[in-house]
């Protein structure tokens, strides 16, 4: 149907889509990835790149706990949804020296389930003041409705939740315009 139920030659047919394409390419307004294999096969077509906007750069500056509380900050990441996972955290006190860390592969997973269970393995330490800070606004919520929570992770998170109001917890969001806290267990 392509060429009009004619049948063509692949060297016809290999020429019209050569010089077609750039027709249809700079039509485009599209941004282009940042792929190296595919700004080749552009520049070949003759196809103006239209690169990607370029990130916005935000300062997040990071506040220590008062004394004698320790700071947890965490994160999850997952190549895909689902796909490979990890969740990591590191634990500072109020002069900002590390006193822990953890790293945890998570096989195939989301990255709110990775920033989940980063959440729940930085509360399971064994610290009696302990603020945590994150920059998902969904674990944040997760600490005050645990419906958000998935029901796969949600038994886990019940029991880390009940941990948190045995000891001096404040939850935290940081990295948009709003920084939020969240208290538990304080007096």
């Amino acid at each position: 149907m392509r060429f009009d139920n004619k049948i063509i030659s692949w060297k016809s047919a290999s020429h019209m889509v050569i010089s077609n394409t750039p027709l249809a390419g700079n039509h485009s307004s599209g941004p282009s990835f940042s792929d190296m294999h595919e700004f080749v096969i552009l520049k070949a077509f003759s196809v103006t790149i239209h690169a990607p906007k370029a990130p916005r750069i935000k300062e997040v500056l990071w506040h220590p706990p008062i004394v004698s509380w320790i700071k947890c900050n965490i994160d999850g990441t997952a190549k895909g949804c689902p796909g490979p996972a990890a969740c990591e955290g590191i634990f500072r006190d109020s002069n900002a020296v590390v006193v822990g860390c953890f790293a945890q592969n998570l096989h195939i997973s989301t990255a709110f389930h990775a920033k989940l269970i980063g959440a729940m393995l930085a509360s399971k330490k064994g610290w009696i003041s302990l603020w945590l800070e994150t920059d998902s606004q969904l674990v944040f919520m997760a600490f005050k409705n645990h419906g958000l929570v998935p029901w796969r992770l949600r038994n886990r998170w019940l029991n880390c939740v009940e941990l948190t109001k045995n000891k001096r917890f404040i939850i935290s969001h940081i990295f948009r315009e709003v920084f939020r806290i969240y208290l538990t267990g304080i007096d």
